[in-house]
């Protein structure tokens, strides 16, 4: 039965990367998504709702378990729109764990729910400028490497003395990412890393070995000076209210993340992006299960707790189209697909 679904969808999406999945009895949908991804390339499952996300995720890694398959979520936030408190600190490291992993990711599934979907992010450069992930004796393309770091704003400099900078000498690349306490070297053989380890940017000299580099923002927007002067110009430019007044303004002036920080993103940026953007090249969007009507009942909820709690003047909220993909933009993002 699988095979003849399979090459049913394999005929509908010949030119198009959108179709559907479903309706089917029982885990069948996890099976057949996790048959299909077997064949190859990255498959997006846009649920329903998070709960059907977190439903499909545990039997895909059941129905996984013996591939080579990744299966990725992005979460939610799992607050309501323009709530005045902050996600969890694990949902947060998932989901910036995922959007490291997307753009990188060659075969695997991403689970997400339409309503996640609809949420403005971080533009791809920031997390790609804010993360790094290496193993000892992986391979390592290090003019693609810097490329993406000089994307990402990083100087290419002599010596690395400050966060930001990164230096190439032969088989030596010193990198010092944005939040690491020390810079790294890397030391390549041919294009595989043969030692990792950490250096004072004074002396140079080396502090300690280590098997691997995991470094990834701590949030999903920055803190640092430059972040914060944006943070507020835009701010100014956004409302007409008395600043000092509101503790958002003041708090995240003083470099601090109040709760709900996450609903203000859009002034940390100069633009942003949507997971439309970290997706690879040529994936497969998977619709599973009834989504239109679940994006149209979440975007009647952020309008409707934007009036009601965007009147506060001392915590003045951004429009809706600021900080969330109406339905109309969000199904034409997946028309162009």
């Amino acid at each position: 039965m699988f095979q003849d679904i399979l090459d049913q969808l394999a005929e509908k999406s010949s030119g198009d990367r959108r179709t559907a999945i479903g309706p089917l009895f029982g885990s069948s949908v996890s099976a057949l998504l996790a048959q299909l991804a077997a064949e190859g390339g990255v498959h997006v499952a846009i649920t329903r709702d998070s709960l059907s996300a977190h439903q499909l995720i545990r039997e895909l890694n059941f129905f996984t378990r013996s591939s080579d398959l990744e299966v990725l979520a992005f979460p939610d936030w799992e607050t309501l729109p323009y709530d005045n408190f902050s996600p969890h600190q694990d949902i947060l490291s998932e989901r910036l764990h995922t959007l490291y992993r997307l753009p990188l990711l060659e075969k695997g599934i991403l689970v997400v729910p339409i309503s996640t979907l609809m949420h403005r992010l971080p533009p791809v450069s920031y997390i790609a400028g804010n993360s790094l992930m290496l193993d000892l004796g992986q391979t390592l393309d290090v003019n693609q490497f810097r490329r993406n770091l000089e994307r990402s704003g990083y100087r290419n400099v002599e010596t690395v003395f400050e966060h930001g900078e990164f230096a190439l000498r032969g088989s030596l690349l010193d990198v010092f990412p944005m939040g690491s306490k020390t810079p790294y070297r890397i030391d390549l053989l041919d294009d595989e890393v043969e030692t990792l380890r950490t250096f004072e940017p004074e002396s140079q000299r080396t502090v300690e070995r280590v098997e691997r580099i995991r470094l990834l923002p701590a949030r999903e927007f920055a803190l640092h000076n430059e972040a914060i002067r944006r943070f507020q110009n835009n701010w100014l430019h956004e409302f007409t209210v008395d600043h000092d007044a509101c503790p958002m303004y003041t708090e995240v002036g003083a470099g601090r993340a109040p709760g709900g920080s996450e609903y203000y993103l859009p002034l940390f940026f100069e633009e942003c992006a949507t997971l439309f953007d970290y997706l690879p090249e040529h994936c497969q969007l998977l619709a599973v299960g009834e989504h239109h009507q679940a994006a149209q009942e979440f975007w009647a909820e952020v309008q409707n707790r934007y009036e009601e709690y965007g009147i506060d003047p001392r915590r003045p909220s951004l429009e809706p189209n600021r900080s969330f993909l109406p339905v109309e933009e969000l199904y034409q993002q997946l028309r162009t697909q």
